[in-house]
């Protein structure tokens, strides 16, 4: 018996003295390996944000503020700084010395928020100004170049990857990518054709300006700048051969774009007069790499139709003029994450070809309430009113915008190579958008534009140029930036928590419900029964009966107050026992298992004589 103790002592001593050496071996040598066993790798980055810290070719210095002494009891912000900070030294682990890490508590007063304030991070008010919040990132380059996170938002989570990975990308590519257009539109300012003046330019291009290097073409040129990082095809219709077939090899060499393609484009000035016919884009390359662009109708949406004004002054919805909503916008691409409306007006529609080998994401769409107009009797309408009366209600929402990558065959697959250059005949890694409206870029369906003594303020009220510059944005990083997902949030529910509290939620609403019921009921004859005029005494049988009223009031609120609070101690009991069996219970069964298991192996063990 003695033995056995004995034995049993120097096997966990053993056991101890093995886990702690694997701790300190952990800490000190083995930090850097891991492996992350949730279900959605909350705690791992994906390969395109591994290729852009493994791409990190000079010192690159990160400084994460975060108010520690004034963030006691912020327990959820505390926790999601825990992950943030994990998250960031994933980056540093794969830097290869290059990403370096700093933790600072700016506290009040100090050096270190002087330093938060001077690059420009968010001080967050929690009702006094020495207990403000700072919760953001600064990186710097060997170039004095820096890039910031104003502050880490728990509700942007999702995105948390994708921005510390455009920060790094920045700071590591720290030139501005060039931009070309092809266009034939006077996007850049022109002149009117009607009263012959001159037009400003596109604000959505005065913006584009301040962002990109860009080269402006029209579908006369011969061919794409050399040097072009991304490409806007803004209306195309009349791509001569060569520039065709210059698009189509830069798409093919991994080259990223976006095309802007119509079904009617109305809002040149001679469409809007009626003299142009159907002014529809055309892009060949499209059908080519198996994708449908139905040119030739235009949506109409009744739920999403904005108000307009009709001949007669009044107000009309305009099928073919649609205000998309959160309800049409993807929240799940980094592109449209944060958007809330989007203007356009006769839009086509996108879809994959049958043999197509791309992969679709939707990023806008229509409603179900919607139908397809010929797009030649949709530009000879000019009575919206029409619209209505010719609708047949679907029962599909259509694809509007969409983002696709993948394998696709050149447009010149089957061609001849000219003089002296190689056709690149197929490519797995297409990286194109696809946005079925022109219209959605110009001014009047996002931007409202006015003259504030002598200099002009355009004032947005939609998010068309955000959509259009966040998608150029995402296109002009790296192939690793474009691929990064949407990461899953850490929040983990007990759903059968959830499931229960609905469940006991609608018992004990039905009850209160019942007990609200004759609460209005006792008050509304208690008010009855109360006479106003002072003068006129109340017999004993009325006072008797007003008495009863008022304590019956009494003991219904009594009740219902009663009912309120059994309702959310009944839920939180429910959560208390199944966070009961899932943190301390599975444990224990867990290791009464072992030991069995353990006691079974011992007996079978054949006994061995000292």
């Amino acid at each position: 018996m003695l033995k056995t103790i004995f034995f049993n002592i120097i096997i966990f001593g053993l056991l101890g003295a093995l886990f702690l050496g694997a701790m300190v071996f952990n800490n000190m040598y083995a930090n850097s390996v891991g492996i992350d066993l949730t279900e959605r790798k909350i705690y791992s980055l994906s390969k395109g944000s591994q290729k852009i810290a493994a791409d990190t070719k000079a010192p690159i210095t990160l400084q994460l503020f975060f108010s520690e002494s004034n963030s006691t009891g912020m327990t959820a912000l505390r926790d999601y700084k825990a992950r943030v900070q994990s998250l960031l030294q994933e980056y540093v682990k794969l830097g290869k010395g290059n990403i370096h890490l700093e933790i600072i508590d700016p506290e009040p007063f100090s050096e270190a928020q002087d330093s938060a304030a001077a690059f420009g991070l968010t001080a967050a008010s929690t009702g006094s100004f020495q207990n403000t919040i700072y919760f953001g990132l600064a990186g710097t380059n060997n170039l004095g170049d820096t890039m910031v996170i104003g502050f880490f938002d728990p509700s942007k989570e999702a995105f948390l990857e994708y921005d510390i990975s455009t920060l790094l990308y920045s700071l590591n590519e720290p030139e501005i990518a060039k931009l070309t257009i092809v266009t034939d539109l006077e996007i850049a300012g022109g002149e009117n054709p009607l009263n012959g003046k001159t037009t400003a330019a596109f604000v959505l291009y005065q913006q584009l300006e301040k962002m990109f290097d860009i080269t402006l073409i029209s579908s006369s040129t011969k061919s794409l700048p050399s040097n072009t990082d991304v490409l806007l095809l803004w209306h195309s219709q009349n791509i001569n051969e060569a520039l065709l077939f210059s698009i189509d090899q830069f798409l093919m060499r991994q080259g990223r774009a976006l095309a802007l393609v119509d079904a009617h484009y109305e809002s040149d000035l001679m469409a809007q007069m009626g003299s142009v016919g159907v002014n529809s884009s055309f892009l060949p390359l499209l059908a080519s790499y198996g994708i449908k662009f139905d040119n030739e109708n235009v949506v109409l949406d009744a739920l999403t139709g904005l108000e307009v004004r009709n001949p007669a002054g009044g107000l009309i919805r305009h099928l073919g003029f649609l205000g998309l909503t959160r309800e049409q916008i993807n929240p799940n691409d980094i592109t449209t994450t944060d958007l809330d409306s989007i203007n356009g007006a006769s839009f086509g529609t996108l879809s994959l070809g049958s043999n197509s080998l791309l992969s679709q994401t939707v990023l806008l769409s229509s409603s179900a309430a919607n139908d397809l107009m010929p797009a030649q009797r949709y530009m000879a309408t000019r009575n919206p009113a029409v619209f209505a009366e010719k609708f047949t209600k679907g029962d599909e929402a259509f694809i509007l915008a969409a983002r696709y990558s993948g394998s696709a065959v050149s447009h010149f697959a089957d061609a001849q190579a000219p003089d002296g250059e190689n056709i690149i005949r197929r490519t797995n890694s297409l990286n194109l958008v696809v946005i079925a409206d022109a219209d959605i870029a110009a001014d009047r369906f996002w931007v409202q534009s006015s003259n504030f003594f002598g200099q002009m303020v355009s004032t947005p009220f939609a998010n068309n140029g955000d959509f259009i510059i966040n998608t150029l944005e995402n296109l002009s990083g790296s192939d690793g930036l474009i691929g990064i997902r949407s990461r899953a949030t850490f929040d983990r529910p007990f759903t059968r928590v959830q499931v229960i509290r609905l469940i006991a939620e609608e018992n004990f609403r039905a009850q209160e419900k019942r007990l609200q019921k004759q609460l209005e009921q006792t008050e509304k004859a208690l008010a009855q029964l109360q006479i106003p005029d002072n003068n006129v005494a109340l017999s004993a049988e009325q006072e008797a009966t007003i008495n009863g009223f008022t304590e019956q009031r009494m003991a219904i609120r009594k009740s219902l107050r009663e009912v309120q609070f059994q309702l959310q101690r009944d839920i939180e009991a429910l959560g208390d026992i199944l966070k009961l069996i899932n943190i301390v219970l599975a444990p224990v069964v867990l290791v009464l298992l072992l030991l069995l298991i353990a006691k079974i192996c011992r007996k079978r063990a054949p006994k061995t004589s000292f």
